[in-house]
């Protein structure tokens, strides 16, 4: 195990009613998963809602998690944009001695080329003082990072040392799995198909249900990362029935309803976020009361 590998929770920002934080809600969460087995902690990804919060939000949610994780699991900070000399300016004004290293999304809506990605995370790799994880996630950001421009970047730049793939396609992962150098690791972004990316030689994951089952998720990932898919496999099977509430209708409103019902958090979303459907929640509330008994 590196610090690279093993189960990666992508935290909520928590809000109260009147859309603050919840200070109190983040750090129940940050003990609960820590409690639970998970290997690091990922701070404003996009499960986040980072883009909601103005910069002294971004500081004071760094802060609490820091505060609360005491230096007890390595952390990864999320930053990224579409916009490129404003994203190497946040790494530099960014205190990042706390961190392992920078979750870098790729640019979203205005659909570079592959060129484009390749010149975005080259100058990013030439300003950052830590290790930088790409991220694929063509669904959120309308372009796909090729396996050929992911195995470039590793291969040309020592201080890209992973990526998080949610691309869903596995036929891709699989190329830059058979293709990469030993020393660059890819890490799943889809909670579904985590299992099937260690059967293949992915590192670990930064997962969302591992925020409301960070037990049972982390012990899929480490029995599979022994090899031990048999028994990994049950507990895949099991969680597998959550994906469907978890995602319909998008991330985090699944993940903060969920969060809900184990009444770490409240079911609370800054627009344009909104809370999942009734008839969702009720859906899984069902699952959720049956699975508890």
């Amino acid at each position: 195990m590196n610090k690279f590998s093993g189960t990666g929770v992508a935290l909520i920002t928590p809000f109260n009613n009147d859309m603050s934080i919840d200070f109190n809600s983040l750090e129940k969460l940050v003990e609960f998963v820590i409690n639970g087995g998970v290997d690091f902690l990922v701070v404003l990804g996009t499960t986040g809602e980072t883009t909601s919060l103005n910069d002294k939000e971004q500081n004071d949610v760094i802060n609490c998690i820091k505060k609360t994780n005491n230096s007890r699991l390595p952390m990864i900070l999320g930053i990224g944009g579409n916009n490129t000399s404003n994203v190497l300016e946040k790494i530099i004004s960014t205190d990042l001695s706390f961190f392992e290293a920078i979750l870098s999304v790729t640019p979203y809506y205005n659909k570079p080329t592959q060129e484009g990605l390749y010149q975005h995370y080259k100058a990013i790799s030439s300003i950052s003082p830590i290790p930088i994880i790409l991220y694929n996630v063509p669904s959120r950001t309308s372009v796909n990072l090729s396996a050929e421009t992911t195995l470039r970047l590793a291969n040309d730049f020592s201080n890209i040392v992973a990526i998080k793939e949610a691309s869903g396609d596995l036929d891709q992962i699989k190329n830059i799995l058979q293709n990469k150098s030993s020393n660059f690791y890819v890490l799943s972004g889809d909670d579904g198909l985590t299992y099937e990316m260690i059967k293949n030689g992915a590192s670990g994951v930064i997962s969302v249900i591992g925020q409301s089952h960070p037990k049972e998720f982390s012990s899929m990932v480490s029995l599979s990362l022994k090899k031990n898919f048999e028994k990994a496999e049950i507990i895949h099977n099991k969680l597998f029935g959550y994906y469907h509430y978890l995602y319909s209708e998008g991330n985090p409103s699944g993940i903060k309803a969920l969060l809900s019902l184990f009444k770490i958090s409240k079911n609370v979303l800054r627009l344009p976020l909104v809370p999942i459907s009734n008839s969702l929640f009720n859906n899984l509330n069902h699952f959720f009361k049956d699975e508890s008994l």
